[in-house]
């Protein structure tokens, strides 16, 4: 069974969804269900706080988890922040752990302040190495989060990631997440979009090429309707490169059986 491995409901701060729903999704397409509630420790101060208590997390969810259902965690990776990442995934049995960068020097990507007066080469650039750094220091996760989330919100006429300009980064970021075991998403967020799918196939062409093998599928689902998305877009990006897809139970990667 194919997984939709990036799916947050009310426990993230940034989401209403109720777990009922992304079920009865997830069942309608023949697909299960892997939740990862956002953790961002050290988070600018504001009005979303992107933390949740773990027991509370399993204490409701825990009855429910199945081969179908799957109960993980999507961290921000964040220099000052490894120890508490460590210990909060310590505290119960997740089933996946997905590290994703939100933020650069301190400063949230989602929004467009950040990006005022910077070139997008310079902020880039930043980004992939921050990314290539985080990995090296947080070699307890399982999967590297939405390597394209920084063009969902970049204000630049064209925000996709171009292989060639920084490929230089990019395989630095690739090979780390190879020699450290990390297996890299693919976010189905944006693969409606011809332009970022045609961006993206050689940067995962280019990770096969370095020896990366697997990737999990994420469509970042904060409503229901949006479980499962492009999922037949990325099935075939997945066939094209090579890549085979994969889930994560008690923290051991799974094949996906088609």
């Amino acid at each position: 069974m194919i997984f939709d491995s990036h799916v947050h409901t009310k426990f993230s701060a940034d989401s209403e969804m109720q777990l009922a729903d992304a079920v009865k999704a997830a069942k309608e397409q023949g697909i299960g269900l892997v939740l990862t509630e956002h953790l961002d420790l050290d988070y600018p101060p504001g009005d979303l706080i992107f933390k949740f208590d773990p027991a509370a997390y399993f204490a409701e969810y825990g009855a429910q988890r199945s081969a179908t259902l799957r109960l993980g965690i999507e961290m921000g990776m964040q220099a000052c922040c490894i120890q508490g990442n460590k210990k909060f995934i310590g505290q119960e049995n997740f089933d996946m752990v997905i590290g994703s960068v939100h933020l650069l020097e301190g400063k949230d990507i989602y929004y467009p302040e950040f990006y005022e007066g910077r070139k997008k080469t310079e902020v880039y650039n930043l980004y992939f190495t921050e990314m290539a750094k985080m990995l090296r220091t947080h070699a307890f996760i399982d999967v590297l989060g939405h390597i394209d989330y920084i063009a969902r919100y970049a204000p630049y006429s064209d925000p996709d990631l171009q292989y060639d300009v920084f490929a230089e980064n990019i395989d630095v970021l690739l090979k780390t997440a190879v020699v450290q075991g990390i297996v890299l998403e693919l976010s189905t967020r944006r693969l409606t979009d011809r332009l970022a799918l045609k961006t993206l196939v050689p940067i995962y062409k280019r990770y096969y090429e370095l020896g990366g093998r697997y990737v999990t599928l994420g469509s970042d689902a904060h409503v229901s309707t949006a479980i499962g998305g492009n999922f037949i877009a990325a099935k075939e990006l997945c066939a094209f490169v090579g890549l085979k897809i994969v889930s994560f139970c008690q923290r051991k990667m799974e094949v996906a059986v088609k």
